[in-house]
């Protein structure tokens, strides 16, 4: 297997014990609504450590951010919502459906032309979604 995702399994793996019985009370305290805080402090880290090219600490918060995601995830995992695999493949199916130039046979001249076709495909997506969530 390949580092990343034996990397990517223990993260899992050590969110999951962090939440466990016998895991970090802190950690088992937090909510969606609680971490809120945390994922937009760690946004503005994001940005400051780009803003000043610091790779090395764009490394670190970059994890920060993937902390916040692997959190989250397990918290719905725990409440059986859904689970991390769930979300990557959400983000899988996404790419690809916003990316016809490359996984269809859509053709682009600029990235005007892409612009404007991802903004046609999200807001159709927002339309079904809201459709297929209205009450009759």
């Amino acid at each position: 297997m390949k580092k990343y995702l034996k990397e990517f399994e223990k993260l899992v793996g050590i969110m999951a014990k962090l939440r466990s019985k016998n895991g970090c009370m802190w950690d088992r305290e937090q909510t969606h609504k609680s971490l809120i805080k945390h994922l937009i402090s760690e946004s503005r880290e994001v940005k400051l450590a780009v803003e000043k090219n610091d790779m090395e600490n764009l490394k670190e918060e970059l994890g920060d951010i993937l902390l916040q995601v692997i959190f989250h995830a397990q918290i719905a995992k725990e409440q059986k919502t859904f689970n991390i695999s769930d979300v990557v493949s959400t983000l899988n199916k996404k790419l690809i459906r916003r990316h016809p130039h490359i996984f269809g046979n859509y053709k682009v001249k600029n990235t005007q032309d892409i612009i404007k076709m991802w903004d046609e495909i999200k807001a159709k997506e927002k339309k079904q979604k809201n459709y297929g969530n209205a009450k009759h």
